[in-house]
C-alpha cells in the first residue's frame, strides 16, 4: 500500500541524512517508522506509540 505523506523541506531533508547515516533510503526508513508502530497489539498501541516516540524523539524533533 503506498500512502502519500507531505513533508516539509527541512523534513525531507533530515530524513534524507538520517537514512543516509543508517544506509538505507528515507522510503525504508519511514516504513520501518510505520511498521514498528503498527506491528503492537492494539491493546499495546499507547505503549508502542510512547516507546516510538521516544525512541525517535531526536527524528522528530529535526523533523518538526
Amino acid at each position: 500500500m503506498v500512502v502519500p505523506v507531505e513533508l516539509t523541506e527541512s523534513q525531507i531533508e533530515t530524513l534524507r541524512q538520517r537514512a543516509k547515516a543508517l544506509g538505507i533510503s528515507p522510503e525504508q526508513l519511514a516504513s520501518a517508522a510505520v511498521a514498528d508502530l503498527v506491528s503492537q497489539p492494539a491493546e499495546d498501541f499507547g505503549t508502542a506509540a510512547a516507546r516510538v516516540l521516544s525512541k525517535n524523539s531526536e527524528l522528530y524533533r529535526r523533523l518538526a
